[in-house]
């Protein structure tokens, strides 16, 4: 017995009501007859027996039917569904995923995309965007890949209405055929593009990740320091993805409008250098943006969020792709990222009157350190070879660890300490015991006049 109660029908109205295949969203042709509703009572009741083509239809088919329920508004406005509802197979589980639709080509469309799941493992797919013009048409689409990356569609939505904002599509396959559940809906590799119109599919005006591309929310973020080019700086900002893979977004402050940065991740440290092992999609001047999904070393291993946050690298942003030599930004990341904890000592005047100055052992995260030696007053052009001495300032004591020279332009010298020259490991803890000082030389044809001298580790007090 199949009983329909409605509210709120007017008195003497009679509103057919029947069964129909596939699911609301869908449409479908009339499969089962109902009694008409009675406008005076809202109800209708109707024995079930058999679809209206005759075949046997009993109460546990019904329950697995893929079908929905129109009520009409009158037998001369069929057309009219006064009320609506998926039943037996369609019947939605209570199960659901939400993704954020972002604003992208038009001022103030954003909204969302839910996935529910029906009980024949199916889903319904439910688009709500904001302020869509009315009249409009958007179609939408799942497209393969992540947005940062682009790809091809694997799944068309009923297109956008703008006048409400809204698209419903049942989904129960790929465009090509195969099968696509709900719960493959959930680690699909896959966005969604809100496109402007079907004669302009180039504007989308709302994008969004899906399924494994979805962020979890944990994020890692490292600044990138102004280089060659004055007031360019900003940061880059790991997200983890659900399927372990990671959004890298570039942000930088005042590149020049219409420019295009190249930016990658280099091997070691920033003091180190090293080559390209992973590229970013090119920073817009315009914008200061750049949006990259990172899977894989640009020699095909895998890499996932974990590992870059442990990585052996650093960021460069450059110039544009014809000066690649021309560094506007850059910063260490992963295992070279500082940890906050750093120890100075002083470098005395020694042969040069005026130059004096600091040098300042900071940690990094694996555990290795960066070297900065600052002086004052060193000669423009100049280049003063600098070391980590055996021994006290005042016993002496052969070279046990070299730095990079300091520019005699900027009085500076940064160095990544990884071990003796020896090749035997060097901590930031053990450097904070070492038995040594540091010179700094004229230059390498003088390097018996020091400039700058302190003792520092086990040697000497802490400055700062």
């Amino acid at each position: 017995l199949a009983s329909i109660q409605l509210d709120n029908t007017p008195e003497g109205g009679m509103h057919p009501a029947h069964i129909h295949a596939n699911s609301a969203a869908e449409g479908g042709g009339i499969i089962v007859s109902f009694n008409p509703v009675d406008g005076t009572s809202g109800t209708s009741e109707t024995t079930i027996r058999e679809l209206d083509n005759g075949q046997a239809l009993t109460y546990d088919q019904i329950l697995d039917l893929d079908g929905y329920v129109n009520v009409h508004l009158s037998m001369d406005q069929l057309s009219t569904i006064v009320a609506q509802g998926d039943i037996g197979a369609n019947e939605l589980t209570g199960m659901s995923q939400s993704y954020t639709l972002n604003e992208l080509a038009v001022p103030g469309i954003d909204g969302s995309i839910t996935f529910e799941e029906r009980k024949n493992g199916f889903s319904l797919a439910t688009i709500m965007l904001n302020n869509t013009p009315d009249g409009g048409m958007h179609p939408a689409h799942i497209h393969a890949n992540s947005a940062a990356e682009g790809g091809g569609i694997i799944v068309s939505f009923k297109p956008v209405d703008g006048t409400s904002g809204m698209s419903k599509t049942t989904i129960r396959a790929l465009d090509s055929g195969g099968p696509l559940l709900y719960e493959d809906i959930l680690d699909l590799d896959g966005y969604v593009n809100v496109h402007l119109s079907m004669d302009n599919l180039g504007t989308i005006v709302a994008q969004g990740d899906i399924g494994g591309n979805e962020l979890t929310g944990m994020s890692k973020m490292y600044p990138l320091n102004e280089l060659a080019v004055p007031g360019i700086d900003g940061s880059i900002t790991f997200e983890e993805r659900k399927n372990g893979f990671s959004l890298a977004t570039i942000m930088l402050n005042n590149t020049p409008d219409g420019g295009v940065h190249p930016a990658h991740i280099h091997a070691n440290s920033a003091a180190e250098g090293g080559g390209i092992i992973v590229s970013f999609n090119p920073v817009d001047g315009s914008t200061g943006m750049s949006h990259t999904t990172i899977r894989a070393l640009d020699n095909g291993t895998a890499l996932s969020y974990e590992e870059i946050l442990v990585i052996d690298g650093y960021v460069n942003v450059h110039l544009s792709m014809d000066n690649l030599g021309t560094i506007v930004a850059q910063g260490d990341i992963g295992g070279n990222e500082l940890t906050g904890n750093s120890t100075s000592y002083d470098l005395e005047e020694l042969a040069v009157p005026g130059i004096s100055g600091t040098i300042t052992f900071s940690e990094r995260n694996n555990g290795f350190t960066l070297a900065t030696i600052n002086l004052m007053n060193t000669p423009d052009g100049g280049i003063h070879p600098a070391h980590i001495h055996a021994n006290s300032a005042a016993e002496g004591g052969g070279i046990i660890v070299s730095f990079n020279p300091v520019n005699g332009s900027t009085g500076m010298s940064h160095t990544t300490i990884r071990a003796l020259d020896n090749g035997t490991a060097l901590s930031y803890a053990d450097i904070l015991t070492i038995d040594g000082y540091v010179n700094v030389h004229l230059s390498m044809d003088d390097l018996g006049t020091i400039v700058a001298q302190g003792n520092v580790g086990s040697n000497a007090a802490v400055t700062i």
